[in-house]
Formats: structure tokens, C-alpha cells, sequence
């Protein structure tokens, strides 16, 4: 048995950044090293993503318990797992996919298998004394680079209790040279909505991810609000900084495939939503847009691509889900140019790393991402740089779940010499 080879798996249920359940697991090899991992979990998630297995019991946290997920881990998936050698992370994915036996990890729970993929990674690196970042650009076969960053300023939708329509507005630094600059502009950037939004007698309420819930009226009043947030932290709109938004348009899409804007009071057709959206980046400095319409909408996300996708970078998450094959189809289509990634919608590393390559290959942006039930796991920081993605969106630099993330890429770029990926990242163009 060689000194990688799998000695014990022991999974826990812990907590997540909203307090809800999740699964955490330790993998212990032959050689005495340990790693651990724990996952996180979505608000606004896609049909199309791997299943998380939640216990049902409405007598245990409202039914969102995982004791099943952390069972099938010290069970089934210990015992096939036994003396495999994690150095073999696809071989160790691909058992877990096999012993499931479906497609979206539906009877194990991607939960389960997810944190154990991690886990075991974690472990290698721990035996082998090697950063967990060089250990995941071995698997991915990238060279490590430090991603841009983008973070949530103004947050609305699922991630706080509807107060606006759209989900985040998000800034990204343009000018920045390094990952320790770039944070630093954004760090300004947030301080600077804090006073911006007292000045104006907007509440100052914390969203899921650490973004501000001002409850804006309207897309537009938050478009504004972040440009009063660059003027005030003394940057430039455009030029040192710049806007994403996240629209997480599944959420408020209806049957007829029409839009409702509660907070507007008015529902929209495709092309009327494609007409806002446009608007928005013509006259403000957006260069990233992200589910701006349902999951569904294929043939109007083709009509929003067409438009728009030559100069902002068209981001899909519900509509991709981390799987390969809505990524094939978005690729074949001619769909958005952009991929957020994210590990448990597809349930292993390697499948995750998969799809990264598979959009890479297409011409498409990679954006690792994080869910608005963190913990306070690390792995995804590793992750960005290992495998080359070149940008991430972790949330606000207000909460320890999230500023732990953006504490790691600091460290990386202190002891690594990865370069830094800066505005260069961004899907300007699918030529």
C-alpha cells in the first residue's frame, strides 16, 4: 500500500455561512496526512445542477439536514474507496460517478462526492508537502495564474430577500497590477458604498455574500448608486474600475417565459430584457453580464450574444451549471462567451477541471465562483490559480467565509511567482 493509498474517510455535518447544514470530510491516507474539506451550497441554483442530498426531515433544520450525504460518505463511499490511491484523483472521481450510478449524483448526493474529491486532494498535497494549487494545475495541466477578482457591492434577489430584482452588482478593477492591488480597490470600493448609501439614508443591511441590500427601485437607481461609489472612493468609472451584474434572471422568469420586476412593478418580454440589458451597458461602464435571461432561453440567449457578446462578456451559470453538456451546447449555439464555475454544481474536482478545459477550448472566459452558503474552505482560491481560470467572484470583503478566500490568494501570490491575469481575463469577443 503505498503511502497515498485512502486509510479512512470520515464525513461530519457542520454549518454553513447561513447557518444551514453541509457536509465536511477528512480523508486520511497510508502516510499519516490528512486533508479536509467541507462544501458549500446555493440560493439561486439550476435545474441542471449536480443534486445536493438534503435529509427532508422537517423536525432537523427545515428539512436541510445532510446526516443521509455524510452517511453514504462513512458508508458506501468509504468502502469503495478503501486503499485507493487519491494520487489518482480521476480514477477516485470516476469510482464515486460509477458507484452512484446517475447523472447529477442524485443518490449519493454531489455534496457527498464532492467533498471527498477535495478532501483527498487536500491530503496528497499535505503528504507531499507541495501547495494545493501546484498540486491542482498537475490535474488541470495549466500553469498557475492569479485570477481578476470581482465582488459584490449591491445585492438584491434570492441573496437578500428580494429587496431588489436583480441579484448582485458587482465591481471588478481594471488598472490593478497585482491580486494585493486589486483587492485593495475593491476593498475602497465597498467602504465607499457604506457611505455613500448613509449619505443617502439607504439601509446598510448585509446580503448573503457581504454585499450591501440597499433595495433599490429599480436596476437602474443601483447602476447609479455604484457610479456615486467609484466617485466617492476617488476612482475612475471605466477606467480604474468597472461593473458586473448578475441578474440570476431563472429567478423571476415565469411559465410564459416573460420576466416580472416586482420591485418595477412590470413584467417584461426576451426582447424587452435583452432592450434593458443593453441599455444598462451602453450607458454605464458594464463589461459583465450573468444570467440575464432564464435557463431555458436558448434561442434569446443567441439574440442577447449576437447583440451584445462582441463587447461584454456574456456570463452563464444556471444556464451552464459546471455541465459539460449544456457547455457543449452553449459552444455549438453560440451562446453567451463566458462560464461560471462552480465545483458543486458538477460534484468532483476533475469533472470540475473538465469543464474549465472544455470552455478554455471553446473561447470561452472561466470564472470560478463561489455560492452564497460558503464555509470557510479555501479550496476555491487553489483552484482559480491551479487551474488557470483567470477570474473569480467570491463575494464581499466583509465576512470571514469570503475574506478568507481573498486572504488566500494574497498568500499565493506572496509565496508563488504566478502572474496576475488583471483585466486581460475578461471575454470581450468570440473572434
Amino acid at each position: 500500500m503505498t503511502g497515498d493509498a485512502i486509510r479512512r474517510l470520515h464525513a461530519r455535518e457542520i454549518l454553513d455561512s447561513r447557518g444551514r447544514p453541509t457536509v465536511e470530510v477528512d480523508v486520511e491516507l497510508a502516510s499519516g496526512a490528512v486533508g479536509r474539506a467541507s462544501v458549500p451550497s446555493g440560493a439561486s441554483t439550476g435545474a441542471y445542477e449536480a443534486h445536493e442530498l438534503r435529509d427532508r426531515d422537517p423536525n432537523r433544520y427545515a428539512g436541510l439536514g445532510v446526516r443521509n450525504a455524510v452517511r453514504n460518505v462513512n458508508g458506501e463511499i468509504a468502502t469503495a474507496l478503501q486503499h485507493l490511491d487519491a494520487g489518482e484523483q480521476r480514477r477516485l472521481d470516476d469510482a464515486m460517478r460509477e458507484l452512484d450510478g446517475t447523472p447529477q449524483l442524485r443518490r449519493l448526493g454531489a455534496n457527498a462526492t464532492l467533498a471527498v474529491s477535495l478532501a483527498a486532494c487536500r491530503a496528497v498535497t499535505a503528504s507531499r508537502g507541495q501547495p494545493l494549487y501546484e498540486r491542482i494545475a498537475e490535474l488541470s495541466g495549466a500553469r498557475p495564474l492569479l485570477p481578476l477578482p470581482m465582488t459584490n457591492i449591491l445585492s438584491g434577489g434570492l441573496h437578500a430577500g428580494r429587496g431588489m430584482d436583480v441579484q448582485d452588482f458587482l465591481a471588478i478593477p481594471l488598472r490593478a497590477a497585482s491580486i494585493g492591488e486589486a483587492i485593495h480597490v475593491l476593498a475602497r470600493v465597498r467602504s465607499a458604498a457604506s457611505d455613500v448609501m448613509r449619505a443617502n439614508g439607504l439601509p446598510t443591511l448585509l446580503a448573503d455574500e457581504g454585499g450591501l441590500s440597499p433595495g433599490c427601485g429599480s436596476g437602474r437607481a443601483a447602476l447609479e448608486l455604484m457610479m456615486q461609489t467609484f466617485d466617492h472612493a476617488d476612482l475612475r468609472a471605466g477606467e480604474d474600475v468597472a461593473i458586473a451584474i448578475d441578474v440570476a434572471a431563472s429567478t423571476f422568469r415565469n411559465d410564459a417565459g416573460e420576466y416580472r420586476l416586482a420591485r418595477e412593478a412590470r413584467v417584461l418580454s426576451a426582447d424587452e430584457m435583452i432592450d434593458m440589458v443593453a441599455t444598462w451597458a451602453d450607458a454605464f461602464p458594464v463589461v459583465s453580464i450573468e444570467d440575464a435571461l432564464g435557463d431555458e432561453a436558448w434561442p434569446d440567449w443567441r439574440r442577447l450574444t449576437a447583440r451584445l457578446g462582441d463587447g461584454v462578456q456574456l456570463v452563464g451559470d444556471d444556464l451552464f451549471a459546471t455541465n459539460p453538456q449544456r457547455v457543449a451546447q452553449g459552444i455549438r449555439d453560440g451562446v453567451g462567451n463566458a462560464v461560471l464555475v462552480k465545483p458543486n454544481q458538477n460534484g468532483t474536482l476533475t469533472g470540475t477541471l473538465d469543464v474549465i478545459a472544455q470552455a478554455k477550448a471553446g473561447g470561452y472566459a472561466t470564472i470560478v465562483s463561489a455560492r452564497s452558503g460558503e464555509t470557510e474552505d479555501t479550496f476555491m482560491s487553489d483552484l482559480a490559480v491551479g487551474s488557470s481560470a483567470g477570474q473569480i467572484k467570491i463575494g464581499s470583503l466583509r465576512t470571514s467565509n469570503t475574506v478568507g478566500k481573498y486572504n488566500q490568494l494574497l498568500r499565493i501570490e506572496e509565496s508563488s511567482r504566478a502572474a496576475y491575469a488583471g483585466a486581460a481575463a475578461l471575454r470581450k469577443s468570440r473572434g
